[in-house]
């Protein structure tokens, strides 16, 4: 630690926001970062505990504290090669992970974390700038070929760390261009999708192979995966999402958010929309129905696309403003939160239920809804009920499904493979060897685990690269 007394003499800063009503007239991004002088001193903070919870915190076990004292001491580069060392891709986790190791720091006990997601993305911002992230190619080649299956953040992190182990690797993916939910699940405004693209070059470079527009268990069976490769990894996602089987599903104008949120990123890309399928937000009232962070993407699409109003459903009771640490820390915690997008104006509401869509002449115009409430059961498990005579109505020209994921798509490539599913619906394999019940295929990321954040797809996609790695050669150099 080298400056001790630092956290007692730097506040606490971190990165902000462009004015609302200039960032969202377009689909760029708009943090404004710190600058070298406000980095180094953010990085002083760090006070170097006995026990870092931090580590705890990050899924990928990040080592915050060396890099941060690196940062204070200007040892940028070798700051760079501490934070690669446990996370392939820190500008991904840098830009949208809601920092778990933050609500886990020592310092936020009293609510003044170190401002290491941000430290993170200046870190490895800075390697690009300097040219210090190229390519880490293998002196040595195995002979052995993986297929990946799934480009996200676990597919390209394994797909990495299984050609840097000297692989043949190809990783498909279905659509068009690569990267998974971060191309099109996460907007531009809030993920450059540069970031993907520089990541690709360097991959392309090391030896993987990518192959797009490629849909296994449509274009390729996955009895020609087996037949032609030597271990085979599933990181192709959870993308089935939630539905809300009511009346008035069926009308035009309710979606799922994942699909209007395609459709912007595509149009940001370059693409143009069928106009018979388009789906916009614009001079409509929109009605999210979702309190994450998918919701929140729909309402800053929704607002850059003009909608006339935005508002913003949860099923579930509002949060405290301020959690009990003494119950929660360093563990995650509920709480309020707003995120960028809901800044940008938008009506929130909860214990709010959807009951019906109606509309006329097969085009939604309401959203029929009812207040409920929620009681702990003598077991301590929560119970929902409707509050009578709480029924209302909601303008709404365009509803949008944001309510999560239930489990990976089904049809296509894990029927063929007659793969086991858990209870949830995902493929079934341990954290130890990511091995699923067929021989050499092994599984990794949201596919497995289920909906969740991009930093722990990153930690299984590696995992799981060294258990193919060990799989293959009988030992691996890999770290997990």
């Amino acid at each position: 630690m080298g400056k001790p007394t630092g956290f007692l003499e730097v506040m606490r800063q971190d990165r902000a926001y462009k004015p609302v009503e200039e960032r969202i007239q377009h689909y760029q991004e708009f943090v404004i970062p710190l600058s070298e002088k406000q980095l180094v001193a953010q990085g002083s903070r760090c006070m170097d505990c006995g026990i870092p919870f931090c580590h705890q915190g990050c899924p990928v076990n990040n080592i915050i504290p060396d890099w941060n004292d690196l940062v204070y001491k200007g040892q940028w580069r070798e700051a760079l090669t501490v934070l690669h060392s446990t996370n392939n891709f820190p500008e991904f986790t840098g830009s949208i992970c809601p920092a778990p190791c933050e609500a886990a720091c020592t310092l936020n006990i009293v609510d003044i974390p170190v401002s290491i997601k941000t430290i993170e993305c200046a870190i490895v911002d800075r390697g690009w700038e300097e040219g210090w992230i190229t390519a880490e190619i293998s002196e040595h080649k195995t002979g052995k070929k993986v297929a990946v299956v799934g480009s996200g953040p676990a597919g390209m992190a394994s797909a990495q760390q299984l050609a840097r182990a000297g692989h043949a690797v190809t990783l498909f993916e279905k659509e068009d261009r690569a990267g998974g939910l971060l191309r099109y699940g996460i907007p531009d405004f809030k993920f450059d999708k540069g970031e993907i693209d520089r990541r690709i070059e360097q991959m392309t470079a090391e030896g993987v192979e990518f192959r797009t527009s490629c849909h296994i268990g449509v274009d390729i069976s996955f009895q020609q995966l087996q037949d032609d490769y030597d271990a085979i990894v599933l990181t192709g996602g959870s993308e089935k999402p939630r539905d809300l089987p009511t009346a008035g599903r069926d009308l035009d104008g309710v979606h799922f958010a994942m699909d209007f949120l395609r459709q912007q990123n595509k149009r940001v890309a370059g693409d143009t929309i069928d106009a018979d399928v388009a789906i916009s937000a614009e001079g409509k009232h929109v009605v999210v129905i979702g309190g994450g962070d998918t919701g929140s993407d729909c309402i800053g699409t929704s607002i850059r696309q003009g909608a006339a109003s935005v508002t913003q459903i949860e099923i579930m009771p509002q949060p405290p403003e301020r959690e009990d640490k003494g119950k929660t820390w360093p563990e995650w915690p509920n709480k309020m939160r707003t995120s960028s997008s809901q800044q940008e104006g938008v009506e929130r509401d909860w214990c709010v239920a959807t009951k019906s869509f109606s509309g006329d002449n097969g085009q939604v115009n309401t959203l029929n809804a009812m207040r409920v409430e929620w009681q702990q059961d003598d077991k301590g498990g929560w119970q929902m009920s409707d509050v009578a005579g709480s029924e209302f109505e909601l303008k709404a020209d365009l509803v949008l499904l944001a309510m999560g994921f239930v489990h990976p798509i089904h049809e296509g490539l894990l029927q063929q493979s007659d793969v086991d599913l858990d209870g949830r619906g995902n493929v079934k394999a341990d954290t130890n060897n990511y091995q699923t019940s067929i021989s050499k295929v092994f599984s990794a990321g949201d596919m497995r685990r289920g909906q969740s954040l991009v930093v722990w797809a990153i930690r299984e996609g590696r995992q799981a690269a060294r258990a193919v790695d060990e799989f293959l050669m009988g030992q691996s150099e890999l770290p997990r």
